[in-house]
């Protein structure tokens, strides 16, 4: 994903400038000066058609057609282009355009224009798109009209040629009704084009800024918007925002920016602030009657209440069993640590793999057998192992392999078992002979007989392992440690999760 789509706005000049290059400079202006006011990273978008060739020569002067006749009354020349294109530069924002033909794409080119948008209209014209591909230049393709099956051909052909790209969700009415925006459509698409950019076109009322933070809200990362500037002498259409719109449109997208982004990466962030209040009114644990050091307690001996003291264990935390370290009397707050067991370890390390497992979308079924391969012992299995789940082991074998974030399997090899893995979620490097090979969702890597190999997650992953039969003692480690081990002693395998 090409990092000048993150978090990107787009001032849509279309044919706002009217025709008159001063007042086009104006506006570029006035964009500047908000882009200037939030540090956004922002582009002015202009739009290119080669009106000689674009236009029959018999409807060049129809007043009857839609469009044309305002297209021939805001025409400029390349060079008046140009010096848009020079103020759009001067302004310290990203130039970008939209061709509808092929010598508008030549004209990107020859200005250096940073990105070209692909307009509604122009998403199936597949001459454009085999020239606009062919550019080099990161591309913006709009989809407004376009049904699923529509989108899918063109990321296919993107994708296939190679270009750097991203959607926008768009609803091409001039102004759009609120209740035609369909904005859940943009989770469907982040479901489905995960390795690609996706933005929102609008075209609803100027005024209605709560449609540019719902977008965010949906994971939109770039926002356009058409823009002018009203003068005595022009007026504005109905969906263009003038600059005091455009501003509040740039604050309330940047405020649900700031309300939207999770604060750490791969978890979500908890304040100190929210632990105090959750704590002040979380229940502590006391005791019933007086009780020995070296007693063991159960949920008969205790009592649940507010205030939870500073260390005092609380409910969530007491279990059955518990051994006291001294003597307590009758309503006395319970001070004693709860031991870590290794059904309590493997037990959370479950929880995790199914959490990744549901955040990638993958579907186990009933069937299947779950080994926790922990090679230095429970304690240190975030440390060092990994999640085998076996799904069939015939002459072939399938297993998924969950890596926890942070996790390392260490270096081992196989005398009689070739595999292959295809990496399905997360990222994932494998060191295979030495040589390190960073993998991400869709590579693949085999591994031959006697090949020295280990693995690790930053992220944590989630990997199909396709093999001959799997062989038990089929396994040879590098460190003596585990080589020594029985493998159930490096094992615990689980028939239900």
């Amino acid at each position: 994903m090409n990092k000048i789509f993150n978090d990107l706005f787009i001032f849509e000049m279309a044919n706002s400038h009217q025709g008159d290059i001063e007042h086009g400079k104006d506006i570029i202006h006035e964009m500047g000066k908000i882009a200037r006011k939030y540090n956004i990273r922002a582009a002015v978008k202009l739009q290119y058609r080669n009106l000689d060739n674009f236009i029959h020569p018999d409807y060049k002067d129809r007043t009857d057609v839609p469009h044309i006749p305002r297209f021939m009354s805001t025409r400029l020349t390349y060079e008046q282009f140009t010096e848009l294109v020079d103020t759009i530069r001067e302004e310290r924002l990203i130039s970008m355009s939209t061709p509808f033909d092929e010598d508008g794409v030549d004209w990107c080119m020859d200005q250096g224009i940073e990105i070209i948008k692909i307009a509604s209209c122009s998403a199936l014209d597949w001459p454009l798109l085999e020239k606009v591909s062919r550019t080099g230049k990161p591309l913006i393709i709009s989809t407004g009209g376009k049904t699923l099956s529509d989108i899918d051909k063109l990321y296919n052909f993107f994708t296939h040629k190679r270009c750097d790209f991203a959607f926008l969700h768009c609803v091409a009415e001039y102004p759009a009704p609120s209740d035609h925006l369909q904005l859940d459509f943009i989770d469907r698409m982040n479901r489905r084009y995960r390795d690609v950019i996706i933005g929102y076109s609008g075209h609803e009322d100027p005024n209605d800024n709560t449609v540019a933070m719902l977008a965010v809200a949906k994971g939109a990362k770039i926002l356009e918007r058409h823009v002018a500037l009203p003068t005595e002498k022009y007026s504005i259409n109905a969906y263009s925002m003038t600059p005091e719109q455009a501003d509040k449109w740039v604050e309330a997208a940047e405020k649900a920016r700031v309300i939207c982004t999770t604060k750490k990466e791969n978890d979500k962030y908890v304040s100190q602030a929210e632990i105090d209040s959750l704590n002040s009114l979380m229940r502590g644990v006391y005791l019933k009657h007086d009780v020995k050091e070296g007693e063991f307690i159960g949920p008969e001996d205790v009592y649940f209440a507010m205030p939870c003291q500073d260390k005092q264990m609380n409910s969530g935390e007491f279990g059955d069993g518990i051994e006291l370290t001294r003597d307590y009397a009758k309503d006395e707050a319970l001070f004693e640590k709860r031991h870590i067991t290794a059904t309590k370890l493997a037990r959370s390390v479950i929880h995790d793999a199914k959490g990744m497992l549901y955040e990638a979308g993958i579907v186990l079924g009933s069937d299947f057998e779950v080994e926790l391969s922990h090679h230095y012992g429970m304690r240190n299995f975030r440390q060092t192992g990994a999640i085998i789940v076996s799904v069939i082991n015939r002459e072939y074998c399938k297993k998924l392999i969950i890596v926890l974030p942070g996790q390392k399997h260490p270096v081992h090899m196989h005398k009689i078992k070739e595999e292959t893995f295809q990496v399905l979620y997360g990222d994932l490097e494998v060191n295979l002979d030495g040589e390190e090979y960073n993998l991400v969702a869709g590579d693949v890597q085999t591994v031959l007989r006697g090949q020295k190999h280990a693995f690790t997650s930053r992220g944590g992953a989630i990997f199909e392992e396709v093999s001959t039969t799997h062989i038990r003692n089929d396994s040879y480690y590098e460190d003596e440690k585990i080589e020594k081990l029985d493998p159930m002693e490096r094992k615990t395998v689980l028939r239900k999760w």
